[in-house]
């Protein structure tokens, strides 16, 4: 199965607040990185905006031509922008407001309710929409059951634990996949996959539909190049 690459842009959005204009162009980047052969852009509003804003969305979606995927807490400010908007998909992560990234997945079971609401409302706009999930096969359960299409799977715990024990660190995701197609659903990840243990995990869960790459994707293109670290990324997922 072909993975997709999709493109977080959210630390070309951190420079370009930096100093207030808007330098680098997230549009112009957006439409690069498709032109180099990313299969999706992916941005993260938070509610404190520090990175990409909740107007990206509206400026993104009309120039994405691949998949824009928007993830996020489902604030009631974020969920308006997305039902308007109407993003190829929505990841749905449990960071609320405050923290520095996402570093865990949803408790599905407890915050079942508020979630089934919020994925009724992006069926009905025709919306994807995905779960954040942590490594393990009753999530995935979990997530088909209040009509999720897929999940992402945080894949922070693999990759902190790849290099002591390569076969170690990826035997959750490889049982929380299979768990996951059973129930269903399609397969995402991502958060601190990189050039090192990016082809690892694709050979050990080769149903992934879609990983969405930003912070180490940008640092490498700082050496290589935008072009040349997009294809770099690609070749390893194929």
């Amino acid at each position: 199965m072909q993975t997709r690459l999709s493109v977080n842009l959210n630390k070309v959005a951190l420079i370009r607040n930096s100093r207030g204009g808007n330098n680098p162009d997230l549009i112009r980047v957006a439409k690069d990185c498709e032109a180099f052969g990313a299969e999706g852009i992916t941005i993260h509003p938070r509610p404190d905006q520090r990175h990409a804003r909740y107007s990206d969305i509206s400026t993104l979606k009309a120039v994405v031509t691949t998949e824009l995927n928007v993830e996020g807490y489902p604030t009631p400010e974020l969920l308006e922008m997305v039902l308007e908007h109407r993003p190829h998909q929505f990841t749905m992560v449990p960071d609320p407001p405050g923290v520095l990234t996402s570093s865990e997945g949803w408790a599905i079971k407890e915050q079942a309710s508020f979630l089934k609401e919020i994925i009724d409302a992006c069926r009905e706009k025709g919306i994807r929409t995905s779960l954040f999930i942590e490594p393990t096969p009753a999530r995935a359960e979990e997530a088909a059951k209040v009509g999720a299409d897929r999940i992402e799977m945080y894949t922070g715990h693999y990759a902190s634990q790849f290099i002591e024990n390569k076969s170690k660190a990826i035997q959750p995701y490889i049982e929380t996949a299979k768990a996951t197609l059973d129930a269903g659903l399609s397969i995402n990840a991502g958060h601190d996959l990189n050039l090192d243990n990016l082809a690892y995990f694709k050979a050990g869960i080769s149903e992934l539909a879609e990983v969405s790459i930003g912070h180490a994707l940008i640092c490498d293109a700082l050496y290589f190049g935008l072009k040349n670290t997009i294809q770099i990324y690609l070749n390893l997922l194929r």
